[in-house]
């Protein structure tokens, strides 16, 4: 599934909870947005991940050792900073 898949799949569900609680959808589409361009953990998830995989002669443990801690820091800097920059009211 490609990222704008995913985007496309999540953001009903992130829309309708954002109604359900009453507060502004942005910060709730922002973080599906994000979320959706995150992928650092596998080969595959994102195309220019595939073009350097082969001739960089790089394993799925390479990106699991690097993408982890990317993914990680990408996901608390996303959490901290969506809600300042765009207000659930």
């Amino acid at each position: 599934i490609t990222n704008n898949a995913a985007a496309a799949l999540a953001f009903p569900i992130a829309l309708s909870t954002a109604r359900a609680l009453g507060a502004d959808p942005m910060p709730f589409v922002m973080a599906v947005l994000y979320g959706a361009s995150a992928g650092f953990l596998i080969p595959f998830g994102y195309q220019t991940h595939l073009m350097v995989y082969s001739p960089g002669r790089y394993r799925m443990a390479d990106f699991i050792r690097i993408g982890l801690p990317v993914s990680i820091a990408f996901g608390a800097t996303v959490i901290a900073l969506v809600p300042l920059v765009f207000p659930f009211h």
